[in-house]
């Protein structure tokens, strides 16, 4: 089945006539970006044919955007480059640049789920390519934008630490994306920040591509909207250029690449493109467009402009330009016969593999080596009694002076020194370049970590509380915890994330700032989530996230909860039972604790419900119940060993889980009881499947002592 792009354009090179001009100066550099063109328009063709016969399994091309080849011409290999879905010409100019890279055998092997694909490893079809410095993004709308401003944030940024960057020091980020995608609160949100950051006269040498053809798959975008909305912004330079004419685009690429590159500030390019056969296979764009509209864009091919241009300046004739397309044909042709024969992934082992890699060895030498050397001494830290709150300041100082790629940033975190006072006096030790104050948008928050994270630093950001979490999700989840499964390593997005959790703050805040909800967390593939309740685990845990954020690039989200931030006592007032110091210990990812020995009950929990099960064990305790309390400490993984062997030493588990009943973490505990073959008895007592409400209401819906106790009670009565 032929289609109608291919037909239109052989039949109107064939109708073209030679000029009189003479060739132009640079043709040879023009006929290599006509050859990325010719090869990424034959992928589109070459993707729909595979599709038919069940060889291929993705079908979203760049067809009539081929003008990017221009940006990626204009640009360094070096240049780090987030690329929209339709970028196909782009990213085959820019592997063209880059020694033993071969771009169409990628997009082809990427669109056949092969195993060989040099990326994703058949696991999706991605531009992307270590060596050409493509980070790859997957069919995302417009959630690499924050990825990206935190990436050329941080070229400069690192530069001025004195660390080493994968990025030249005069490098610019590239990031492109589609007129619909640039409505999305994630790319408004993203370049605000941007200009946010120019306004500041923080460098921030990005360079914004929209590629704009008119629609957001069946919607289209208002004529002039992109322009009106970008085209005046203060602090955003803004260029344009027809996606049409290869000369205008490539002078206006190079103009903007250079303005971005000399004044480190960010720039929008406004690249006018056409969407040719639909937005994907399965799409009739005939039950939402009109014919003649259909057939007027034919006439606005790319490919057709610069065969044009080439015919007209004699750099080709006609059938010459004919001969490079069926060439180019044929070589896309052979390439994905030989690639049918490649196999899949064939196991879920394969699969997963570079998910979430786990060098415990490595990280337990690293935590070692990052933990205080008179931490065992007397007078040391492991001496200092200290609350929550004073252990998590104390640890990160320590972190920042061992390791000088640690940058730690978030709203009011510097001069403030936080909400809660947990980083206070840190941006005063380390400086203002590694402890820095935000602007209030946890999206742009979090793509400065992603970005930060893949140019050299570790970053180590705070959301204020949980709840503002949820806004931003999608950058743990479909950015920061795909990077190294949809790079097979490649790339890694090494985080440690703070966030002031759960509830239990006596009343103050209300919802926002008491939430007990992590199932939004637990339910991504590959994420460690620490849950630390006492200051000498903190310490150890935090420790701990950032060697394994160093040594395996691990995406850590350290949940630390308000309501024990300052608590000293335990079980009566002036005991001091919450205070701790922070001995030199490791706390393996995945290695819960245990409190006492009981052979009655064991009390399973973490967070606030710690402190909960340790004072309902001595109630019962009083009652001649005997009681071991584990703490999980990890969510995610959870601590099945320990689980088990704390449960088989009593036959009976109680799960005291201070979040929600349904989506919480008792879930995910009772389900490993059973799959590990626990037969004793067990149940859990939870919070209520509610939004946490304010003042003293607050306390008929969050789990408490008396409902442990209780619950321990009933579990153990025959």
């Amino acid at each position: 089945m032929t289609e109608e792009i291919d037909e239109h354009f052989i039949a109107s090179v064939r109708g073209m006539r030679a000029g009189a001009a003479h060739p132009l100066a640079d043709s040879d550099r023009l006929l290599e970006l006509f050859d990325a063109q010719l090869g990424s328009r034959h992928l589109d063709l070459a993707a729909r044919q595979l599709r038919g016969r069940g060889l291929g399994y993705y079908t979203i091309g760049s067809s009539g955007h081929e003008g990017n080849v221009a940006i990626a011409a204009a640009l360094r290999p070096t240049d780090p480059a987030l690329l929209h879905y339709r970028s196909g010409a782009f990213y085959l100019e820019r592997t063209r640049q880059v020694p033993g890279q071969h771009g169409l055998r990628d997009v082809l092997a990427g669109m056949m789920a092969a195993a060989s694909e040099p990326i994703a490893g058949g696991r999706h079809k991605v531009f992307g390519n270590h060596d050409a410095a493509v980070i790859p993004q997957t069919s995302t709308i417009a959630s690499h934008l924050p990825r990206a401003v935190g990436v050329a944030f941080a070229i400069d940024r690192a530069r001025k630490l004195g660390v080493d960057s994968p990025w030249p020091a005069d490098a610019l980020a590239v990031c492109s994306f589609g007129d619909a995608s640039a409505n999305h609160s994630t790319a408004t949100g993203a370049i605000n920040t941007a200009i946010y950051c120019g306004y500041q006269r923080l460098p921030m040498p990005l360079l914004l591509v929209c590629e704009d053809n008119g629609l957001g798959i069946s919607v289209p975008t208002p004529a002039g909207w992109i322009a009106s909305a970008y085209g005046s912004r203060p602090g955003l330079k803004y260029f344009s250029a027809s996606g049409f004419d290869l000369l205008e685009a490539l002078r206006t690429a190079r103009q903007a690449a250079e303005w971005v590159r000399r004044k480190r500030m960010p720039a929008f390019l406004h690249l006018s493109t056409v969407r040719l056969m639909g937005h994907a296979g399965s799409d009739a764009e005939i039950a939402y467009r009109e014919r003649t509209q259909i057939v007027a864009e034919l006439a606005r091919d790319p490919l057709l402009g610069t065969a044009e241009l080439l015919v007209s300046t004699n750099v080709l004739s006609p059938t010459e330009v004919l001969e490079r397309y069926e060439a180019k044909r044929a070589e896309v042709l052979v390439l994905a016969e030989q690639i049918a024969v490649q196999p899949p992934l064939r196991s879920a082992e394969a699969v997963m593999a570079p998910l979430a890699p786990r060098r415990p060895r490595l990280v337990t030498e690293r935590a070692a080596a990052l933990a205080p050397p008179a931490a065992a001494g007397a007078g040391g830290a492991a001496a200092e009694r200290l609350t929550l709150a004073q252990s998590i300041n104390r640890t990160l100082g320590e972190l920042l002076d061992r390791n000088p790629r640690i940058v730690i940033f978030g709203q009011d975190i510097a001069r403030k020194g936080g909400v809660y006072g947990v980083t206070r006096g840190l941006r005063h030790n380390a400086g203002a370049a590694r402890v820095f104050d935000t602007l209030l948008d946890e999206q742009s928050i979090l793509g400065l970590g992603l970005g930060a994270g893949l140019s050299g630093l570790l970053p180590v950001p705070e959301i204020q509380y949980l709840a503002y979490l949820h806004n931003a999700a999608d950058q743990i989840r479909g950015e920061a915890a795909t990077l190294s499964f949809f790079s097979s390593g490649r790339y890694r997005n090494p985080l440690v994330l703070r966030i002031a959790s759960y509830g239990y703050q006596k009343g103050f805040g209300g919802h926002f700032h008491n939430d007990n909800a992590v199932g939004a967390l637990r339910d991504i593939p590959g994420v460690v989530i620490a849950s630390p309740a006492r200051p000498d685990d903190a310490a150890a845990m935090l420790r701990t996230c950032v060697a394994a954020a160093e040594v395996d690039g691990s995406v850590c989200v350290f949940l630390e909860p308000i309501a024990l931030y300052h608590t000293r006592d335990l079980y009566v007032e002036g005991d001091e039972g919450w205070l701790a110091g922070r001995p030199n210990e490791h706390a393996a990812i995945g290695s819960g604790r245990t409190h006492g020995d009981g052979t009655d009950l064991t009390l399973v929990s973490f967070g606030n419900g710690l402190r909960l099960s340790l004072r309902a064990a001595r109630r019962l305790a009083a009652d001649g119940v005997s009681c071991r309390v584990l703490d999980l400490r990890w969510l995610a993984p959870l601590p099945v060993d320990d689980l088990m062997r704390e449960a088989e030493a009593t036959g009976s588990v109680l799960v005291v889980d201070e979040t929600r009943r349904t989506g919480g973490a008792s879930e995910g505990i009772l389900a490993a009881l059973v799959d590990n073959g626990f037969t004793g008895q067990v149940d859990r007592v939870t919070s209520e499947d509610s939004f946490i409400p304010l003042g003293d209401a607050a306390l008929s819906v969050l789990l408490s002592e008396d409902a442990v106790y209780r619950a321990a009670i009933n579990l153990l009565t025959p």
